[in-house]
Parts: structure tokens; C-alpha cells; sequence
């Protein structure tokens, strides 16, 4: 091609053996014109340059066969229709010279494709959330990879900054797609454990016994269920809420818990003084009782006010028996509280008539034994 180039500045007016004279005056005109409107001397010359062009090219073999124009394009199709690239027929097609430019970044376009897709294939095995900066980190690692790759196969030297081009821009678009889907899928995780623990929270508000070991367990687990399972950019937003939700609820709970537990008493140890009265009929356990009522009811009354007695070191006291009862790793008397409860009324009702049975069946009056031969006589 660099030949016939040269071999072209003939037409230049050039002095060499195959300086070419003017056409015709009339340049404007020359495609008008035929053959024999132009300079004879110039048709002379342009056949020689046309047979010097044909005598430095060869035409194209296949199998040992010279293609013609037909068979030419035929084998351009399958060439061209390798998955590598079927756009080059296309660019070849398109106007009446296809220029260097376009058949680079037509060529280049598969390798882009292809590229592209083995980025998007890559990211799209990444399991979802996960914090920014290591999602950027995967991004950079993959795109060196991709852009190396991109450098191993495109085509052409000088022409390829628009396939690079593209190549980056059509990477940044789906990088910043992952973040969106990043942020919507850590804000959807993290919403479903905030909810979660707020309903954990509502639960161990309303406890039937009231429990601190209990509520500090479930308050700790759920706060460490959040931490391991929260990813991504919205965990330092969700992490405020629940800290500022965690907090309120603590300081309720605590609020309401010494209140519950003095209502709680009062009602056990008027409970007791009915069971000892009617069912166990222990004097002992009825005084017991009236005296934690009385305690609770009248002294505290007279001598300090309800929120005073919850310093004092007795009501420590109580409360550290409290919790050592109702909550345990072993045992959660808030789960089995109403079945223990009814266990143990019918264990007691079944005792005490079981008793008054067992006392029934003696004789009412004291049996006498006699001795023979004796007047005397004495109880058996």
C-alpha cells in the first residue's frame, strides 16, 4: 500500500517516468467527462499506473483458487462472523470508503463486549451487602484484570482510546448500579434486624415476672445479632437508631420493673394467705404472708415512700432472691409460670384431700384393750 502511495504523488506533476500531465482545463467538470474528452497523453499514463498497481498487488487464494468480487465477500463473511466480531461486515458496508478508525473500534467493540461481560459476570457471583470500601476494593482488582485483558486482545496500536473509553464508562455504569443494589439490599437487611430486636424489646417489656437477668440477656443477644448481621453502607445509619431505640428501651424497662415487682409481691403474699388459710392451713405460713402484705402495704407507706424503698438494702435483697428464682440459663420461670402454677394447685388440692381422706378412715372414739384376768383396763 506504502508503493502505491508513492506511486500516487505521480499524479502530482511530479518529474518522474510516470508524471502524469493535467486531465482537462476544466477540472470542475472531470466527472462529466469520458475517456475521449480527456488528455490522451493523461489516459496514457493512468492505464500505466494501473498496470503498475496491478503488478504489485496479488489477488486473493483460497485452496489454490483466485477469488472473485463475490467469493471475495463470502469469505469475509465467515471470517468476520466468528464470534469475535460480525459488526466488521457492517463497518466495511458502510459508505463508500470505510476508514481505519471505524473498522478499529468495530473490531474492538466484541473485545469490549466481552470484557464488559466477564467484569459484570464476576460481580454479580459477590454476595450482597457489604461495606463500601471492600466493594471497592473487589471493583479496582476485577477492573485492573479486565482493562489488562482488554490490552491483550484489542486490535490495532493508535486507534483504541475510543474502545478504552468505552470500555471504562460502560464499567463505572455497572459499578455504580452494584452500589445502589449494595445500599438497597444493606438497608432492607438492616431494617428486617432493627425490627426485629425493637419486637424482642416490646416482648421482654411486657414479661409476666419481671426479670433484669432476662431482659439484660435478650437486650445483649439482640444487640449482638444486629452487629454480625448488619452489612453495608446503611449500618452506620441503623446503628444510631438502634443504640438511641436500645436505650429507651432499657431506661423503660428499669423504669417500670421495681413498680411491677412491689405490685407483684403484694399480690403473692395475699395469695399466700388464702392457700395457707384454706388449702395448706398453716398458721406459720399465713403469719409469713401477712407480714410481707403488711410490710409492703403499711410500713413502707408510714416509714418511706415506694421509690425510697427501692435504695434500701432489704428490697436488694429481695430482689437479688427474685431473680435468682424467676430467671436462670436452667430455668425461665416466665415461660413455665402459669404451668407450674396449675401443677402445683392440683399437686396441693390433691394432697389435701388425699389427707382428710386418709384421717377419715380411723375410728372417731379411743379403743379400749382389756386383759384377762385383770379389772384394769387401758387405751390400745
Amino acid at each position: 500500500v506504502n508503493q502505491i502511495r508513492e506511486s500516487l504523488a505521480i499524479m502530482g506533476g511530479s518529474n518522474t517516468a510516470f508524471s502524469l500531465p493535467q486531465p482537462h482545463l476544466l477540472r470542475t467538470k472531470l466527472c462529466d467527462m469520458n475517456d475521449s474528452d480527456l488528455d490522451t497523453n493523461y489516459v496514457k499514463r493512468r492505464e500505466e499506473l494501473k498496470a503498475l498497481v496491478t503488478s504489485m498487488t496479488q489477488p486473493k487464494m483460497v485452496q489454490g483458487k483466485h477469488l472473485n468480487g463475490k467469493e471475495f465477500a463470502s469469505f469475509l463473511a465467515q471470517v468476520f462472523s466468528y464470534p469475535v466480531n460480525p459488526g466488521i461486515l457492517e463497518a466495511l458496508n458502510k459508505g463508500d470508503i470505510p476508514s481505519t478508525v471505524s473498522l478499529v473500534e468495530v473490531f474492538n467493540k466484541g473485545i469490549v463486549d466481552h470484557c464488559l461481560g466477564l467484569y459484570n459476570e464476576k460481580m454479580s457471583g459477590v454476595i450482597l451487602p457489604l461495606s463500601e470500601d471492600l466493594l471497592r476494593q473487589m471493583h479496582t482488582e476485577l477492573k485492573t484484570k479486565v482493562m489488562d485483558a482488554f490490552e491483550e486482545q484489542h486490535f490495532g496500536r493508535y486507534h483504541v482510546k475510543t474502545s478504552v473509553d468505552m470500555l471504562d464508562s460502560e464499567i463505572q455504569k455497572a459499578y455504580e448500579n452494584m452500589l445502589l443494589t449494595n445500599e438497597y439490599k444493606s438497608a432492607k437487611l438492616c431494617e428486617a434486624l432493627y425490627t426485629k430486636c425493637e419486637d424482642r424489646m416490646d416482648e421482654l417489656q411486657d414479661l409476666r415476672l419481671p426479670s433484669m437477668a432476662k431482659f439484660n440477656a435478650g437486650f445483649v443477644q439482640c444487640n449482638r445479632s444486629f452487629e454480625a448481621g448488619c452489612q453495608g453502607p446503611s449500618k452506620v445509619v441503623y446503628e444510631k437508631r438502634i443504640e438511641k431505640m436500645l436505650g429507651k428501651a432499657r431506661l423503660q424497662f428499669i423504669k417500670d420493673y421495681n413498680n411491677r415487682l412491689f405490685n407483684w409481691l403484694v399480690g403473692f403474699a395475699l395469695a399466700m394467705v388464702v392457700v395457707s388459710r384454706f388449702i395448706l392451713k398453716n398458721f406459720l405460713v399465713e403469719v409469713a404472708a401477712w407480714a410481707l402484705f403488711i410490710f409492703l402495704e403499711t410500713y413502707t407507706r408510714i416509714f418511706w415512700s415506694p421509690e425510697s424503698l427501692y435504695y434500701n438494702p432489704v428490697w436488694h435483697f429481695i430482689v437479688t432472691v427474685w431473680e435468682t428464682v424467676v430467671y436462670s440459663p436452667l430455668l425461665d420461670l416466665d415461660r413455665w409460670a402459669i404451668p407450674l402454677a396449675w401443677l402445683s394447685l392440683i399437686l396441693l388440692l390433691v394432697w389435701r384431700f388425699y389427707g382428710k381422706k386418709k384421717l377419715a378412715g380411723g375410728p372417731l372414739l379411743p379403743m379400749y384393750a382389756f386383759q384377762r384376768g385383770s379389772s384394769n383396763s387401758r387405751f390400745r
